[in-house]
């Protein structure tokens, strides 16, 4: 038996220590109310039909030099054969500033760096919009932060209606007919199929948002009708819930005529040799999305172009996007914030609290190329700690350790309560941005409950009482605590991602908080790719993470809110035996999610999650770090922008504007477009037609 292993041992003889010692005090206390914030603007409400509706239309459009250059010349059939037989059209009547013109470029500026472009087989694109830019899904939930609330569910999309069985089992899909991808082969079912079958189903692929088969319910199927007809089979009657997880990121198929053939099932390679397939330097990869990726130089730019076969156009015909080029200049997630506000970017969320009051000094100025707008406190970070007890991402003896402890709920509370939040907050920006946050579901947000919130106060000296209990005590006099029985020191990792500032900032401040505790939490800081890749490996003991969208809008990757499944949890996953060792109160959480997703009654869905947010505060399921606004900056050349478009609630701002109608007027166009009057080739191609 190891020293680690015989140390354990000791902790869990001590625990009724411990308990007494929680019962002799309570650790709770009144939650301070957020400081008053108010969003800037707010949404102007409307039904979905409002938006968009699927139609054929008499005459169809295009930017002139597209017909002038290609489809006169025979490069393309004419933009109606292009389009499906009743494409997407965006109603005017929701459009801010009417039908657009075509022209110009919106200028990102990102911190990742592409690992590829095989998006469903695990591949980061470099985050930023650029997945959004280049993905479809079978629905759409970004715009849904201005439908109304008694009308709300998923906007179609791919799939452009649906209908259920009488006894709710059975969800049949009707995909849009006619589509094609930017090469010009039509979308169908098979896209979705070999998505499902080969990337999903297969446990030896990881789709880079995590969808799993529990993400669509625990023994959910799904078959091809026909090549524009797909149906879903569920264990729960009528589970509606699930649309939203067919949305951005977990349902949007790959092209499968050039994804299949790599695929291990119909090829030679392995599964690290299908991920990996499609290296950045492969230009104009087949999208659904409104552009394509025609030009990479590494840590320089990603540039993309309009998508000739793109299936959306606005009521008079014209093929959308009006925007032909987007680029993706490789920098730093602040240098975003940075270039947006001096006009030398053009988009960028706010999101690293480090940057608010410079932006907000610069953006008052009469000068300003851009309008910043702060929206709801709708970002919030936690420290998980790794639950997992079964051998996920394979521990040594020292992360068995740290993991037996994780699942310690007085562990858990004096790691808690050792936290200043108040403090941890300030030390990103001061003023009245941030919250004290416990974690759960967000203040402010549809589901939230204060009474049902359990909060368990900076308390140092208690935390300290609670490791005692524990046995966890400095025997060797070096200012670190031992594990009992004469243990070696507890040492913890905690990993963070460096691409952001702000969960490196967070990272460090929980390190110092933990030295006073003696504990002795050592940095795991990696760049993008890397830092996910050791998260989804499990080989972790603490992460300082960004919530999802879960905790936002609870309708949107409801799956995520606890272990529903093997591969749900961001941090407690299954071992190799495929099953996951929750703790009673987990057992509890998973059960109550999935009453939520089982019911469409807004009273019980209410009183549900009131009971969630008991349990995930009370038992500490991660440790709430601090809750913030975050803010839209555009440059002002931009029209059609939304009023009220937060930076993410159902997702990100770049899908909450649907940029494929934002549009510049003639007079503002820049001349920034790098492959002017061009059109992406042929996949694997130099770039450029």
């Amino acid at each position: 038996m190891t020293r680690h292993a015989m140390a354990l041992g000791g902790a869990g003889l001590m625990l009724g220590i411990s308990l007494l010692a929680v019962q002799a005090q309570d650790l709770t206390g009144e939650l301070p109310d957020p400081p008053a914030f108010a969003a800037q603007s707010e949404p102007n409400f409307v039904s979905i039909s409002d938006i968009l509706e699927f139609k054929a239309l008499p005459e169809y459009h295009e930017p002139a030099w597209v017909t002038s250059k290609y489809v006169d010349t025979g490069k393309l059939p004419p933009v109606a054969e292009r389009l499906p037989k009743e494409p997407m059209v965006y109603k005017t009547a929701n459009m801010p500033d009417g039908i657009g013109v075509y022209g110009d470029t919106m200028r990102h500026v990102i911190g990742g760096r592409p690992e590829g472009w095989n998006y469903i087989g695990g591949q980061s694109q470099g985050w930023g919009g650029i997945d959004i830019g280049l993905s479809e899904c079978l629905t759409r939930t970004g715009p849904l932060f201005e439908v109304k609330a008694d009308e709300l569910e998923p906007m179609p999309n791919l799939a452009k209606s649906w209908e259920w069985s009488e006894d709710g089992h059975e969800l049949t899909m009707h995909l849009i007919e006619g589509a094609k991808w930017s090469d010009g082969v039509p979308f169908n079912a098979d896209d979705v199929m070999f998505y499902w079958n080969d990337n999903v189903m297969d446990t030896n692929v990881s789709p880079l948002n995590g969808a799993t088969p529990e993400t669509f319910g625990v023994g959910t199927t799904l078959e091809k009708v026909d090549d524009y007809t797909i149906k879903w089979t569920f264990k729960d009657a009528k589970p509606a819930q699930y649309l939203y997880a067919m949305a951005y990121g977990t349902f949007c198929p790959g092209p499968a005529h050039i994804l299949k053939p790599q695929h291990p099932k119909y090829s030679s390679n392995t599964y690290e040799q299908y991920k990996n397939a499609f290296p950045p330097e492969y230009m104009d990869i087949p999208v659904m999305g409104a552009w394509v990726p025609v030009e990479y130089r590494p840590d320089d730019i990603i540039v993309m172009r309009r998508n000739p076969y793109y299936w959306k156009v606005d009521e008079a015909g014209n093929q959308l996007p009006y925007l032909n080029e987007m680029h993706y200049r490789l920098s730093t997630w602040a240098d975003r914030d940075v270039q947006a506000v001096a006009g030398s970017g053009d988009f960028s969320n706010l999101e690293q609290a480090e940057s608010f009051v410079e932006a907000l000094k610069r953006s008052a100025e009469d000068s300003a190329p851009a309008r910043l707008q702060f929206g709801a406190r709708t970002i919030g970070y936690t420290l998980d700690m790794n639950l997992s007890a079964n051998g996920w991402g394979e521990p040594d003896a020292r992360a068995t350790s740290v993991r037996e402890l994780n699942r310690n709920l007085d562990f858990r509370k004096a790691i808690s309560i050792a936290i200043d939040r108040q403090r941890l907050g300030e030390s990103l920006v001061r003023g009245p941005f941030t919250a004290i946050y416990p974690g759960g579901l967000y203040a402010g947000t549809a589901y939230y409950d204060k009474a049902s919130t359990v909060y368990y106060p900076y308390n140092l000296g208690a935390a300290k009482g609670l490791l005692d209990g524990l046995g966890l005590k400095d025997t060797d006099g070096n200012g670190i605590r031992n594990y009992p029985d004469g243990g070696s020191d507890v040492e913890i990792t905690i990993l963070a991602d460096t691409a952001y500032g702000t969960n490196t900032n967070l990272a460090a401040g929980v390190i110092a908080m933990m030295e006073p505790l003696g504990l002795r939490v050592i940095a795991n800081f990696q760049q993008g790719a890397a830092s996910d890749d050791a998260q989804q490996a499990g080989q972790f003991d603490w992460e300082v993470r960004r919530q999802g969208s879960e905790m936002v809008s609870v309708v949107q990757g409801t799956a995520a809110l606890a272990p529903t499944g093997p591969r749900t949890s961001y941090f407690h996953r299954a071992g190799s035996d495929g099953t996951v060792d929750l703790l009673p109160f987990e057992q509890e959480m998973v059960d109550t999610v999935n009453a939520f997703i089982a019911t469409s009654d807004n009273a019980e869905r209410t009183e549900l999650m009131k009971k969630y947010q008991k349990l995930y505060t009370e038992n500490v399921y991660s440790v709430g770090l601090t809750q913030y606004p975050g803010a839209l900056i555009i440059n002002k050349r931009f029209a059609n922008i939304p009023e009220g478009a937060p930076i993410f609630m159902f997702n990100w701002a770049e899908d909450n504007i649907i940029r494929e109608r934002v549009f510049v007027p003639e007079d503002k166009q820049g001349n920034y477009e790098l492959h002017p009057e061009t059109l992406p080739g042929a996949p694997g191609s130099d770039g450029v037609m």
